[in-house]
């Protein structure tokens, strides 16, 4: 058995079946266990008052379902895969489990957002917000099974820089080109400077470690989101994954994630990696998270 593990929530949906073959594809390529993982969520003392308790019947045909994706998949990836079920709140079942075997990885799908101000689907988001460990979402249908231009959005924060080893990771994975990204307001000559020598500093470091990389300062409007403008670097390299920072690292130092973190895990058509800073020892301002 691998080291590393992957763990692959599965509710058997479309869409969770995408995201499947994108970890088997990750999976062969860092040499990693997969660990399907189905939740049956528990009833409400109501429901359980009034309905036949059918719950080990339920388990055990989710686990039989689960053995035979586990089969189908290990046998045409060459990938050790475990199965288990468990029974409660999604998202605290994924995050449990996840600590419990030490995932360095977890790849869920996501429907995003079902309709105009809504944010993304409540467990994926309460996955990302909670979990130690970085969370790959995809939500659409058609990926490429390789990656050939990562986008690494960077602001200010110290925090940010947190995600170029993981972007290093991943680009020699596949040979490809990390493409950093920072947006400055127009009339922001001060930030201008700063940012450029932030994304040059980090452009240097990148190329020093022997992967390919590019830099671009993307200037900007207030009245446009900066998830917008990250969509539109994206589309210019036609890009295969988005990697972001997930925590607002407030006063409260709250597991809150960040407006636009949020916006672009809910409306990328690309994965995103969400990456949640380490845990600080003293108390920062805001940050958009990026």
């Amino acid at each position: 058995m691998s080291a590393s593990k992957i763990l692959v929530p599965i509710g058997f949906s479309e869409q969770s079946i995408v995201a499947l073959g994108q970890a088997f594809n990750l999976a062969k390529i860092k040499n990693s266990d997969i660990v399907l993982l189905s939740v049956i969520e528990d009833q409400s003392i109501m429901q359980s008052l009034f309905l036949d308790d059918k719950s080990d019947e339920l388990k055990s045909r989710v686990k039989s379902k689960l053995e035979g994706i586990a089969s189908e998949y290990s046998n045409k990836y060459g990938v050790d895969v475990d199965t288990m079920v468990a029974k409660g709140r999604v998202y605290e079942e994924i995050n449990e489990v996840a600590d419990m075997i030490s995932a360095d990885l977890i790849v869920m799908g996501t429907n995003g957002a079902k309709s105009k101000g809504k944010f993304i689907g409540s467990n994926a988001e309460k996955v990302v917000r909670s979990s130690k460990c970085p969370v790959i979402t995809i939500k659409g249908k058609d990926h490429r099974d390789g990656c050939e231009n990562i986008i690494l959005p960077l602001d200010l924060e110290k925090q940010t820089k947190e995600k170029v080893t993981y972007a290093l990771e991943y680009a020699r994975y596949w040979d490809a080109t990390i493409r950093i990204v920072s947006v400055v307001l127009r009339d922001n000559n001060e930030v201008r400077e700063k940012l450029m020598r932030n994304i040059k500093q980090v452009e240097k470091f990148v190329l020093d470690a022997g992967v390919k990389c590019t830099s671009e300062l993307v200037e900007g409007e207030k009245k446009r989101t900066l998830g917008d403008f990250v969509f539109d670097y994206e589309k210019k390299f036609d890009a295969d994954l988005i990697m972001i920072m997930t925590k607002k690292e407030e006063l409260t130092l709250s597991n809150n994630i960040s407006v636009t973190a949020r916006y672009i895990i809910n409306n990328s058509e690309i994965p995103v990696m969400s990456i949640r800073p380490k845990e600080a020892n003293f108390i920062t301002g805001p940050t958009t998270a990026f």
